[in-house]
């Protein structure tokens, strides 16, 4: 073989399938990887193309002009009536399995494809779509005035504007005939109905699963599978209409997904009725861990009472000595206590370590006086002590004879009171501030 005149062609990753031939440009739901991207002799060994158009419709058509396609190109192809656009998704060897996938039972059901689109084309077909979200809310309403059980969801108008597709979901059969007739009569195109379920919607919608993902039904989810809540009990899943229930308002097809597993690894357990007998209780399985293959016993049939997890080996060989009428001595292994508890790190910390201390608010209004004169008292606090005296004093006065014939200096005040009235009219350090006296003359005096 001649190396030197040979031509080489530097492969990147990119090259070899990863993400420009493998991925592709288009950015449609239900992408297929195609992994032969890279293979020689891929693109020659079929004629057959996918082609998707409006959300998750795809088609398979004839490659009668061997037109140099690639993943992503926008094409024009063969329709009834007139012509549609989409854009290719997988070209070469893998589309003879997804016409296999997809029971494509005849030959005739697969078109041609005309042409790569033009501009015209696009013009075309950017002026249809632009009427499809005002189709389908008038649709709605005619479908509401007919007194039809029925919801439009969808409403995808052909390449060339000749033909709209109205995606409908209905619980029961419905005769649309008389809809049909209104909606040619409207909106002046062919009409063509198609009924699709839950799951179908939300795949035509898209969005994001409870998992972070994107939805099943939305990325290569084609067939869907009737899910039962069988699926669920089988994997110890807590029957939660809200939890197990998808975007949809279905059950998730994703519990379909590991349920032979544990059905597989059920089988290795023994009976959940069976009671493990030794000599110290009676034991009773309070839960269990499938795939693991451990088994958590409790001493308590209703509730959660000195725990002990074991294997199904081990279980399995208790149940045998129990028939044999022997006890062990405990559920683990030659006696021994299992103390095999997760850590707690935070154990001795406390949940309101991180939380700020509240700092305590003075109140305003009523103690506002009080704290002035308080204030001012500070550098004597034996004082108010002294003053504790006078108010006894006055609340239980003694009759004097002094006072009725008018003697005012027979008994003077007492010492802290005098006290007290000299530092009200002397404004020095120890004297209320001038705010405090102001608001204390505007109030009258109480005596």
């Amino acid at each position: 073989m001649d190396y030197k005149n040979m031509k080489f062609r530097m492969s990147t990753s990119c090259d070899r399938g990863l993400c420009r031939q493998g991925v592709g440009r288009q950015d449609k739901q239900l992408n297929t990887y195609d992994w032969l991207a890279d293979v020689p002799g891929n693109m020659e060994s079929t004629d057959l193309v996918e082609v998707q158009f409006k959300n998750t419709r795809k088609g398979y058509y004839h490659n009668v002009n061997n037109l140099p396609l690639q993943k992503g190109d926008i094409v024009a192809v063969e329709a009834n009536p007139g012509h549609d656009i989409g854009v290719v998704t997988l070209t070469g060897e893998l589309v003879k399995l997804q016409v296999k996938k997809a029971n494509l039972k005849s030959s005739e059901e697969i078109r041609r494809i005309y042409r790569l689109a033009k501009p015209v084309d696009m013009d075309k077909y950017k002026e249809a779509k632009s009427r499809e979200h005002g189709t389908m809310i008038q649709s709605r309403q005619i479908a509401k005035d007919l007194n039809l059980d029925m919801k439009i969801g969808d409403v995808e108008y052909q390449g060339d504007g000749n033909k709209a597709i109205f995606y409908y979901i209905a619980d029961e059969r419905v005769d649309f005939r008389q809809l049909i007739k209104v909606l040619a009569e409207t909106f002046h195109v062919r009409i063509e109905m198609k009924q699709i379920g839950a799951r179908q919607e939300a795949g035509r919608i898209g969005g994001t699963g409870p998992c972070g993902r994107e939805l099943c039904c939305a990325t290569w989810m084609k067939n869907f599978i009737s899910v039962s809540t069988n699926a669920a009990r089988f994997q110890d899943i807590s029957l939660n209409p809200q939890k197990l229930a998808g975007m949809c308002a279905k059950l998730k097809c994703c519990l379909n997904y590991e349920v032979d597993n544990y059905i597989e690894a059920s089988r290795q357990l023994p009976g959940k009725d069976v009671i493990l007998q030794t000599q110290d209780a009676d034991y009773y399985l309070f839960k269990t861990d499938i795939l693991a293959g451990l088994l958590t016993y409790s001493t308590d049939k209703r509730t959660a009472a000195n725990l002990e997890t074991i294997t199904a080996d081990r279980a399995k060989e208790i149940i045998e000595l129990n028939k044999q009428g022997e006890k062990p001595l405990m559920l683990q292994e030659d006696g021994h206590q299992s103390n095999d508890r997760p850590i707690d790190l935070l154990e001795g910390e406390s949940i309101t370590r991180f939380d700020k201390a509240k700092k305590k608010r003075k109140r305003k209004g009523k103690d506002s006086p009080a704290k002035g004169s308080k204030a001012g008292n500070d550098n004597k606090p034996s004082e108010p002590k002294a003053e504790a005296a006078p108010a006894k004093a006055e609340a239980k006065p003694k009759p004097n004879k002094a006072n009725d014939k008018g003697d005012h200096n027979s008994n003077p005040p007492a010492k802290g009171e005098r006290q007290r009235g000299d530092r009200r009219q002397r404004p020095g350090k120890g004297g209320p501030r001038p705010q405090d006296r102001a608001s204390k003359e505007n109030k009258p005096e109480q005596q």
